[in-house]
């Protein structure tokens, strides 16, 4: 995968409100982006706490505890790996076998879904989705 480009990390970080929680909700909240991608996509595998007890974990065998990414990384969280994982488009031989759904093919589908009368840029779509999941999980990182 290509290294991360400044300027895409700024396009998510102003469209994502730096935090990932610019977009507006129900009775004037804010929604957290990441959260609700995360609650969505991640939750029935890894748990609603990413400790990989969700519903799911008696299907898979191993499960990862997403709250220790940077504490397994020497204290660093590993936004690349996280990125490839997630994206999932590109097979990356290291990376072993792949149990977990390629959400990256997913976004693109939902964004040709939703933007099919509009010109819109695919990748910056799915960019934006997979960069607010990794800041959510950036955020549940444990302590």
């Amino acid at each position: 995968m290509k290294a991360f480009n400044l300027g895409i990390i700024l396009f998510a970080t102003v469209l994502l409100g730096g935090s990932g929680v610019s977009f507006a909700a129900e009775k004037g909240e804010k929604a957290d982006r990441g959260k609700k991608e995360y609650e969505a996509k991640c939750a029935i595998c890894h748990g609603s706490t990413g400790k990989g007890d969700g519903p799911y974990r008696e299907f898979i065998s191993k499960i990862p505890d997403l709250t220790v990414l940077a504490k397994n990384n020497k204290g660093v969280f590993p936004i690349n790996r996280v990125y490839e994982v997630v994206d999932g488009r590109q097979v990356i031989k290291a990376h072993g076998t792949r149990d977990m759904p390629i959400w990256g093919r997913e976004y693109s589908i939902a964004a040709a879904e939703q933007y099919r009368d509009v010109d819109y840029d695919q990748e910056a779509f799915v960019r934006t989705r997979i960069l607010a999941l990794i800041d959510y999980l950036y955020r549940i990182q444990a302590k």
